[in-house]
């Protein structure tokens, strides 16, 4: 019984997903700039108990990646602190292949993106620039997302089982950010 109920669930969240707020992780968008604020205005107050990991140069390497992508799409600082703490909830800023007997469904890269949702190939999503551009264009298309505690926007594009999460990582991501914004 619990399992046709998890199921169940589970087929319900995928169809959310599937139809949900942005119609497709990847759809296809006018990217409209926006024009970026300072770190301290763009952040808003970490909510919860805060997570820190000590970051290697692959994850160091992933977070200015990430930073990277959200300037080319011409988003503000507060996008790329939502990707970074995205990416250290779903993967711990690594690049993740397929992890086996430990892997969630077919969940790759960066943000634990599925082929099988219809984020990209496993090529496309184990690469930091295309996985984070499709990240944020889901990010995009969530009205408001600019305001919203940092877990709301997450969720909204991840579509996670543990959507309360994200909110975790986001002093050490607003440091982050911070840190190399600029350099």
């Amino acid at each position: 019984m619990n399992m046709i109920i998890r199921k169940s669930v589970l087929s319900v969240a995928g169809l959310a997903f599937a139809g949900g707020v942005f119609a497709g992780p990847i759809a296809a968008t006018a990217a409209t700039p926006v024009e970026g604020k300072p770190v301290a205005v763009a952040v808003q107050k970490a909510q919860g108990a805060q997570s820190r990991i000590d970051l290697n140069d692959e994850q160091s390497g992933n977070v200015k990646a990430i930073i990277a992508a959200t300037k080319k799409a011409g988003l503000p600082e507060r996008a790329a602190v939502i990707s970074i703490a995205t990416s250290l909830q779903e993967s711990k800023l690594e690049n993740l292949g397929h992890l086996g007997d430990r892997n969630d469904h077919d969940s790759l890269g960066l943000f634990q993106q599925r082929p099988s949702s219809g984020w990209g190939t496993p090529e496309q999503i184990t690469d930091p620039e295309y996985s984070t551009t499709a990240f944020l264009k889901g990010l995009k298309q969530v009205d408001g997302w600019q305001d919203m505690a940092l877990t709301d926007a997450a969720q909204t594009v991840q579509v996670s089982a543990y959507p309360d999460a994200y909110a975790q990582w986001e002093q050490q991501a607003t440091d982050l950010v911070a840190q190399h914004w600029n350099s």
